[in-house]
């Protein structure tokens, strides 16, 4: 192979490097040097290099490929003098002349954060619910029959309805209290266990209210197929339970046929068992008036996204769907775990007795209004440093094992897709 090896040593470190550097390779300038070497020849520099090294050690080894290709090796030393590349600046400053890291190219910063801020006010509105109330205040530990994202979901499609994405959204961003029972209208509301109509929520659904309610319904845990009735009478039921047999025709539409089995294992309890998980003795968040005044802000900021050439059909978009979930996700977590001190707590509306959860010793925490606000203040904090998060990361550079091919056939596909990523690189 061809090399070139680049110096930027000084003081005591630089007369050091040259001695060893002189015995492998010509010299092309003060501090560049240049040979043709077998791998073992390189291994041996690069040992020698490294046991000289000191403080002020800087030597970059590049592998020239081809005519108009080279490939950064290694370096030895302090890698601060080069960059990613392997390059070395004409000149440096502390400044930020340029600000260029103020700038973003993210197109779809905005549909990411509208979307988890939306799904955020209405993830965990089904802990309005008798049976989830009744689970924080007697720390019930036996597994639900309904869980409560699947709640939030059926009472976001409720007010959904039959309407497109302008006809829900306008009636949100009205702030108008005559909508409020559209929420839990014994026509609207479809309650599994219940009622004789319960078709799968994703049918029919506009393209904005289909990508909410994705993530209202999976910021816990992904829908999960469920396994056959055959297998859980062999085996003990379990959620997520591999099914031994699939048919690949269920790939098409899949979302069609997502039920409240996919979201938890199926039942047959009593009906009086069931109604409290679809009965609300509280008011529901949506009435308060700060819930109301930040949904309006949210769903007329979404009927504007909606207008904008080139929106639409967000699910088919896994990388907004990703992120956006991934932000919730975030947020909800961080923001149940703040103390009630926190100053980043948010006030919800007084006198409200429904909660979202417990502290470690069982006592009540986060009102649920406040609980939704403060996930919706947080998911877009979340989102609005997603396109600076880099930068503030530690990250393993030219890392030996990382760069190492692997030796197990089963992982030589990770090395092709890094192959690919790499070859894309500008």
């Amino acid at each position: 192979m061809n090399i070139l090896l680049i110096c930027q040593c000084d003081k005591r470190a630089l007369v050091e490097t040259r001695r060893i550097l002189d015995q492998f390779a010509e010299r092309r300038g003060e501090r560049t040097w240049q040979t043709p070497i077998t791998q073992a020849g390189l291994d041996t520099l690069r040992r020698l290099l490294k046991k000289t090294a000191r403080r002020n050690t800087a030597v970059a080894c590049h592998w020239i490929r081809g005519l108009d290709h080279s490939e950064l090796l290694w370096i030895v030393g302090d890698a601060g003098r080069f960059n990613e590349q392997g390059a070395v600046p004409t000149n440096s400053t502390r400044r930020d002349v340029l600000r260029k890291h103020d700038e973003n190219d993210w197109h779809s910063a905005e549909d990411i954060r509208l979307l988890a801020q939306m799904a955020a006010l209405l993830h965990d509105l089904g802990k309005a619910s008798t049976a989830f109330q009744a689970r924080l205040r007697q720390h019930s530990a036996t597994r639900n029959l309904y869980r409560h994202e699947w709640v939030s979901l059926r009472l976001f499609l409720a007010f959904v309805g039959d309407d497109d994405d302008a006809g829900w959204l306008q009636r949100l961003a009205s702030s108008d209290p005559q909508y409020d029972h559209y929420w839990l209208a014994a026509h609207r509301f479809k309650r599994d266990g219940l009622d004789a109509d319960t078709p799968p929520p994703f049918r029919n659904l506009p393209p904005l209210a289909a990508a909410i309610a994705w993530l209202v319904v999976s910021h816990h845990r992904l829908p999960t197929l469920p396994v056959d009735e055959h297998h859980q009478q062999q085996e003990k039921p379990r959620f997520g339970a591999r099914s031994k047999t699939f048919n690949p025709k269920r790939l098409h539409n899949i979302l069609d046929g997502i039920t409240h089995q996919w979201n938890e294992l199926g039942n047959n309890a009593p009906t009086a068992d069931i109604q409290p998980y679809w009965q609300f003795d509280q008011p529901l968040p949506v009435a308060l008036p700060k819930w109301r005044t930040q949904a309006a802000k949210l769903a007329q900021r979404l009927l504007a996204l909606q207008n904008k050439p080139g929106k639409g059909d967000w699910l088919a978009n896994p990388y907004i769907m990703h992120l956006a979930r991934l932000s919730l996700m975030l947020a909800d977590h961080h923001y149940s775990s703040l103390a009630p001190e926190d100053a980043r707590r948010v006030k919800g509306d007084s006198d409200y007795t429904v909660f979202a959860n417990t502290h470690s010793d069982g006592t009540l925490k986060q009102p649920l209004d406040e609980h939704l606000l403060g996930v919706a203040r947080m998911s877009g904090s979340v989102v609005h440093g997603l396109p600076g998060f880099e930068r503030h990361l530690p990250r393993l550079l030219r890392h030996r094992g990382l760069r190492k091919r692997s030796g197990n056939e089963r992982f030589r596909w990770q090395d092709k897709a890094a192959d690919a990523s790499s070859s894309l690189r500008t």
